[in-house]
């Protein structure tokens, strides 16, 4: 039988989505469909659908955890994972894929709690899924939805029952939506992220959005509520602010002034509790404020320059692959802290929603970039490239809106990102004023727009030391990659970054220092973001039992690119790289200058935090032992500022 023509249609997906809204905190009834379930892998999709019914006899089938990807399950009986790079690992025919495309079906049963709210909305969620997946409750299908790592969540209120109730889910690791998914990483497939049934109560809150901001001291909040009139009124609360506002109709829904904060920055992430409570569901929430902007050439946050010591992060674990695990993450983010690490691009998708959380709390700023990469059309010139293709026009916006509306509530996030290496396009573009007209408090962030028809910031990766001055420099007129004189002009006018630069393979990175003293010498000159955090090596042995870190062509991939998938300044296991020690040297926030007397420069190099929150400590060592030791008395010394003290 032929293959579903759903596998030759760019559409986004179909059925019963809901549309995009905040991963919230809320006390709405949910069940998790995560454990395991009853798992049979196929090597074509032209299956007949014999996946739905619950009558089905799936005794025979295998088991297998939700979440994970069934290549990293099984020891190869499910297939291997495929790296690549650039090139697609299938002939290059949009829409079309190959009719070798696994297919993976999975069932299971849950119960209905007894006490689930009557009459209330029931969604079923998915949170991550690799590539297209095709769904079923009780027999009756319920959608198709794309976007490996974008949540879709479906209404399936007139088909969830009393009871036991039986939900299947049929996934093609190949699917139109894999050419917009050509990201620098492992082919994955399967259900990776959390499943969950959801209550959604007609009196509760379809959404929230609480915007902040700060200036002079004082924060606000301006808020965003999708509620039927019923949910009224609803209450914000903010208990350490002393701020509790009533609003008993959605047209008394306002900004809320509450008075003097402490701001929100990636130095000093200062978090409030706050919750929303309507009269059938409250959500929590943690606030930042800060205000975002940008300046002429200068990007601010609380009217200051931020400069990016950033690194690109992909979600990479030798044994999960990119399954959470939130103790690993927050070891992987405390670690960027401590070699001073201020900011995460996320490269090239949307995160675990908790990974922003974590960003919240142990302050980064985020560039969240769109889960879009067509990058394997580059080498043939970029024809047929979907970014200029009215017919994937709806699987671009789509993606965006799913992107911010899912994480619009994260004060880490500072800038919006269209994607990664997609060439340009009239389908980028609509991206970008849809982003504009949605979320006027970030920038829109695209590497590919070198002539800036639709971005706000210029961003380029890997431009050479001599390039990048010549892009800092006022009055330069040095052409422009991509741009004409009148564009590269427009295009000074704008924060520069370098989205990413100080390729880590082998032993880079190099000109650390080179670059960063172009950023301090040039404002308009506001860092970047190295390539890349860690090594994506998976965990395997080999045939004696000898356990190593896995690259491309190590699982016997007929296309493949090799190593190029360790290029990580950590080794796959953790261990921190020279590169990496070097990194945090260059990206100190206090740095000390030595004279030929008895002085030291001690120079604050900080967003806005002083020194005062920081102890001085110095030592005298000998062949390794030391000699003497002793506190430095420095003085508060205020951001941008330096003070020079006698040893």
């Amino acid at each position: 039988m032929p293959a579903p023509a759903y596998l030759s249609d760019t559409a986004p997906g179909s059925g019963a989505r809901v549309a995009p809204r905040s991963w919230l905190r809320s006390d709405a009834p949910a069940l998790s469909l995560d454990g395991t379930w009853r798992f049979r892998l196929s090597p074509t999709a032209d299956l007949p659908e014999d996946v739905a019914g619950p009558a089905l006899d799936d005794s025979g089938w295998d088991e297998l955890a939700v979440p994970a990807h069934w290549v990293l399950q099984g020891d190869g009986e499910y297939g291997r994972p495929i790296y690549t790079n650039v090139q697609f690992p299938f002939p290059l025919d949009p829409p079309h894929v190959p009719d070798e495309n696994p297919t993976g079906d999975y069932r299971r049963t849950f119960e209905l709690p007894a006490d689930w709210p009557e009459g209330a909305r029931t969604v079923l969620r998915f949170d991550g899924v690799e590539s297209l997946y095709r769904v079923w409750l009780n027999g009756a299908e319920v959608g198709i939805a794309t976007g490996s790592r974008l949540a879709q969540e479906f209404d399936v209120t007139d088909l969830v029952r009393p009871g036991t109730n039986h939900v299947a889910v049929r996934v093609h690791q190949w699917s139109p939506a894999s050419y917009l998914e050509d990201q620098d990483q492992w082919w994955l497939p399967g259900i990776f992220r959390d499943v969950t049934l959801v209550a959604r109560p007609v009196d509760g809150l379809q959404d929230v959005w609480l915007r902040t901001g700060w200036a002079g001291g004082d924060g606000w909040v301006e808020p965003e509520l999708t509620a039927d009139d019923a949910a009224f009124p609803v209450t914000l609360r903010i208990p350490s602010l002393g701020v509790e506002t009533v609003w008993t109709r959605p047209a008394d829904v306002g900004r809320v002034e509450v008075g003097p904060v402490e701001p929100w920055t990636a130095e000093t992430p200062r978090l409030y509790d706050a919750t929303v409570e309507s009269t059938g569901e409250t959500v929590s929430l943690r606030l930042g404020f800060r205000t975002v902007e940008i300046r002429g050439d200068r990007f601010l946050v609380n009217g200051e320059r931020v400069v990016f010591h950033g690194m690109n992060r992909h979600e990479a674990h030798p044994v999960r692959g990119r399954v959470f695990d939130e103790q690993h993450a927050r070891e992987d983010l405390a670690r960027m802290k401590r070699f001073n690490v201020n900011a995460i691009r996320t490269s090239h998708y949307p995160p675990h929603p908790r990974l922003l959380d974590l960003a919240d709390e142990l302050g980064f700023w985020v560039i969240l970039e769109c889960d879009l990469e067509t990058h394997g059309f580059e080498k043939n010139g970029w024809t047929r490239n979907p970014s200029d293709d009215p017919a994937w026009r709806d699987a671009y916006l789509d993606r965006i809106e799913r992107t911010v509306e899912r994480d619009k509530n994260h004060p880490s996030i500072v800038m919006w990102s269209l994607g990664n290496e997609s060439g340009t396009g009239a389908n980028l573009a609509a991206m970008s004023a849809w982003v504009h007209a949605r979320d006027s408090g970030r920038p829109v962030h695209y590497e590919g727009d070198y002539t800036g028809e639709y971005t706000d910031v210029y961003s380029r990766m890997y431009s050479t030391v001599p390039e990048t001055e010549q892009i800092g420099t006022d009055g330069s007129t040095a052409p422009l990659l991509g741009c004409t004189p009148a564009q590269g002009a427009r295009q000074r006018t704008k924060p520069f970054l370098l989205c990413e630069y100080a390729h880590a393979m082998g032993n880079g990175p190099g000109a650390l220092d080179q670059y960063e003293a172009l950023v301090d010498a040039h404002p308009r000159l506001h860092g970047g973001f190295v390539w890349e955090w860690r090594d994506h090596g998976i965990l395997t042995r080999t045939a004696d039992g000898t356990p190593f870190y896995a690259y491309g062509g190590d699982f016997g991939e007929v296309v493949h690119d090799g190593n190029f998938v360790m290029d990580g300044m950590i080794l796959s296991d953790d261990t921190p790289t020279p590169g990496l020690y070097e990194f945090a040297a260059m990206a100190s926030p206090v740095r000390f200058t030595f004279d030929d007397a008895v002085g030291v420069t001690v120079a604050n190099r900080r967003h806005s935090a002083a020194t005062d929150d920081l102890r001085f400590d110095w030592r005298v060592e000998h062949d390794g032992r030391i000699v003497a030791r002793g506190v430095l008395a420095v003085p508060p010394i205020p951001a941008g500022s330096s003070a020079r003290v006698e040893l």
